[in-house]
């Protein structure tokens, strides 16, 4: 297995230098980390990506995040001795996600079926009768909505791509933990959100189907930020909004 530091992966390379500290004895059991804002000055990195490598460091057992505090020490070395397995991180696969899903669901727009688009109305239908029931199959909703999307294309390509992502989605053990926190937060997929992406595409245009596919994903990312914020709460807004100005520069 390649390690955080060989990997081309930011949040490993910065996983693996806090992994070196903790083990070092330079941060002690029982210690807390330094903030996340000062994380990301000192590697030089944006906030997500230190979420990410304290979640491949929570994985590990090295760590515990405790919800207005901080992240505590919890362990030298990681379960068994050995860093476990790491795969995507979740903030930069919606990254991907945001660039490759808004373009797929432009052409869908000038491409897509009635009964297509039919469907999609009964997977918002589905999505919304879930949420309240069983998030895991509203997800599930969720994902067939943004896969007919990519069918839409007609484009094998463009399927195979946005097909890895969710793959990767699914697979990743950092975004599973990431899941499973928004899930305590309460966050399930948006009905008005996956409305407006439908509407967009009934209006057959490219650059509204476009931005609300963007818009959508930027917004899971604000979620996401918020569920796993761990202290300084009263900056959470404005730091969630600097980083939605960072991912619809490009919009």
């Amino acid at each position: 297995m390649v390690s955080k530091a060989e990997s081309g992966r930011l949040y490993e390379r910065v996983a693996d230098d806090l992994s070196q500290k903790i083990a070092a004895g330079q941060y002690a059991v029982g210690q807390r980390l330094p903030s996340e804002r000062d994380l990301a000055q000192a590697y030089a990195v944006s906030r997500p990506t230190i979420r990410e490598a304290i979640i491949a460091l929570e994985l590990d057992g090295l760590v515990e995040v405790r919800l207005g505090s901080g992240v505590y020490v919890t362990a030298r070395l990681p379960h068994g001795g050995q860093a476990g397995e790491t795969d995507v991180g979740p903030f930069e696969l919606l990254e991907a996600r945001r660039a490759i899903e808004g373009e797929a669901c432009a052409l869908a727009a000038v491409l897509i079926t009635d009964e297509q688009l039919d469907e999609l109305q009964q997977l918002v239908a589905e999505m919304q009768a879930e949420n309240a029931r069983d998030v895991v199959m509203s997800e599930d909703a969720d994902r067939r909505f943004h896969m007919l999307i990519a069918s839409a294309t007609q484009n094998s390509a463009m399927v195979n791509a946005v097909q890895m992502l969710w793959d990767a989605r699914a697979r990743s053990p950092q975004t599973q933990l990431l899941s499973a926190k928004a899930h305590a937060a309460g966050v399930t997929p948006r009905i008005d959100e996956h409305a407006e992406i439908l509407a967009a595409l009934r209006e057959r245009s490219a650059d509204a189907a476009r931005r609300a596919m963007r818009d959508h994903l930027t917004r899971v990312l604000e979620s996401l930020l918020a569920a796993t914020e761990v202290h300084e709460l009263e900056q959470a807004r404005a730091r969630i909004a600097a980083e939605r100005r960072r991912y619809t520069a490009t919009g």
